[in-house]
């Protein structure tokens, strides 16, 4: 506390606090007199004018921190701010209790408190509260932002979302409609019949995707666990459970780089549905987009950054290999070639292309070549069976797999398979999985015998899928950066005095 005091800001307002305390006022009270929300009040009389606020005397009773404030000597004209608006209030001397009008001159900016009164209009017009009670609620000791320049450091807004969301409105409504968001989908998704359901966030093995995990430790039990990089193995064992159709949203983590679409803790959704196929989970995914867009956005055309996003036209689809030719301008012969594929991996200067299989060859040369180029919601299909270990192959086409990713504004948005139901051919991707691990790939999966051995029980055809929560919030709100639309993304560790 000492530290907080040196500060001279900080000092005063202690002090205003030992005031307020001398006046026999508790400065943080644990009851609070509040009636109504900024929002209630302001929805029910904001229309009325001057002479019916005065006829009908209408009181009301609020709560917020103190955000302007004018003092004019025996009065004063101040605003508060609650999470859902602002409303201003007027405080006579000669209209409320010595004491609180006491409490009142020794109120800062940032603090909160409680006011009562009827309302009325201001000369200028402005919606009132005439205060006959003011009790005080919280102190606050350091200033917030200029309230004209507002917190505007990228790095602060992020580090301090508290702030940030005090100062900029528009970062509190992308919360909102973040919010609105997710509540679309689970509504999308309880008319199709699905069970939410969650899934262990600790996992004895990594599995359901390619990535590192984060590791931690059980000290009762003595071993590793690894944070969760996919809930799928735990929802497919739910599927072979006899729940037919099932979802998942929350959180993944994954040890990897941080971009303006990756965080190494992000919000996913994942679905599993018996019986069903690639083909039904593209109309799934199509169908709850264009729906969520309307909805949380009144229309299906939206800006993104430079783009016209069209979510009501039929999404485009392409297989990886048509879509690499026609960005990359290649023909199929020269990508279906290793030998010739290598040479275009090395012209575009892929990191050890000498190293990679055709599969992972060919996923590289896609995501540079095409991927930037895929602006508009567009299906990518038929992607190669080494990267995809969970996944059934196309009859007739060892080489790749029934699954799609889709894309929109040059992110991968969501992923989905024609699930893998036979357990002998799941054990083998797996072991080719651990394989790789041997020769160096620590994304590889792990051979995870709990889920095989559910899977030997019978598993029944199935579609799965998963969608990234945060970019579909990005689009949908505009964001440049998924640091914007996840309340805490990660930061280094930083202490202000």
């Amino acid at each position: 506390m000492s530290q907080l005091l040196d500060n001279e800001f900080s000092a005063q307002r202690h002090r205003n606090r030992e005031a307020i305390q001398e006046l026999g006022i508790d400065p943080f009270p644990g009851k609070v007199k509040r009636e109504h929300t900024v929002e209630q009040v302001t929805k029910a009389h904001g229309e009325k004018d001057k002479e019916s606020l005065e006829q009908e005397a209408i009181r009301v009773e609020v709560a917020g921190r103190i955000m302007l404030n004018r003092p004019m000597g025996k009065a004063a004209f101040a605003t508060l701010m609650d999470g859902t608006g602002r409303l201003q209030f007027y405080i006579r001397r000669d209209a409320v209790p010595e004491e609180m009008f006491k409490a009142y001159k020794k109120t800062d900016l940032g603090d909160f408190v409680s006011v009562g009164g009827t309302l009325f209009r201001t000369k200028t017009g402005e919606l009132t509260v005439q205060v006959d009670r003011y009790q005080y609620l919280s102190k606050a000791y350091r200033p917030l932002p200029d309230k004209h320049a507002g917190l505007k450091d990228t790095e602060l807004r992020y580090r301090h979302r508290s702030l940030d969301l005090l100062s900029n409105p528009a970062v509190r409504e992308t919360f909102k409609k973040r919010s609105g968001i997710i509540r679309a989908i689970r509504e999308f998704m309880a008319g199709r019949d699905y069970l939410e359901v969650e899934t262990p966030m600790m996992h004895v093995i990594p599995g359901g995707a390619t990535a590192r995990p984060f590791t931690t430790h059980h000290n009762t039990l003595d071993m590793e666990l690894f944070m969760r990089i996919a809930p799928e193995l735990h929802l497919k064992r739910l599927i072979i459970g006899g729940l037919d159709r099932v979802y998942e949203i929350n959180r993944n983590f994954r040890n990897e780089g941080i971009s303006t679409q990756h965080n190494p803790e992000f919000t996913m959704m994942e679905w599993y549905e018996a019986y069903a196929n690639l083909d039904v989970m593209k109309e799934m995914v199509e169908t709850m987009i264009r729906e969520v867009v309307e909805k949380t956005c009144g229309k299906t055309m939206i800006t993104y950054g430079d783009y016209e996003l069209n979510f009501g036209a039929p999404f485009q689809s392409y297989t990886l290999i048509e879509a690499t030719c026609k960005f990359g301008n290649y023909t199929p012969e020269q990508l279906q070639n290793h030998d010739s594929l290598l040479e275009i991996a090395k012209k575009l200067n892929i990191d050890e292309a000498d190293k990679l299989e055709y599969g992972y060859l060919l996923a590289e040369v896609f995501e540079t070549v095409a991927e930037p180029h895929l602006i508009q919601p567009t299906f990518i299909t038929e992607y190669p069976v080494a990267i995809s270990p969970l996944t059934k192959k196309i009859p007739g086409n060892d080489q790749f797999v029934e699954r799609f990713e889709m894309y929109c504004a040059g992110m991968e948005l969501a992923n989905a398979y024609t699930e893998i139901n036979d357990p002998l051919d799941q054990r083998r991707r797996f072991e080719d999985q651990m394989r790789q691990r041997a020769e160096g790939n620590d994304e590889a999966q792990h051979l995870d015998e709990d889920f095989l051995w559910a899977m030997e029980h019978g598993m029944p055809p199935a579609g799965g899928q998963g969608l990234g929560i945060d970019r579909l919030v990005m689009l949908l709100t505009n964001s440049p950066s998924i640091r914007d639309v996840i309340l805490f993304p990660l930061m280094r560790p930083h202490h202000e005095a």
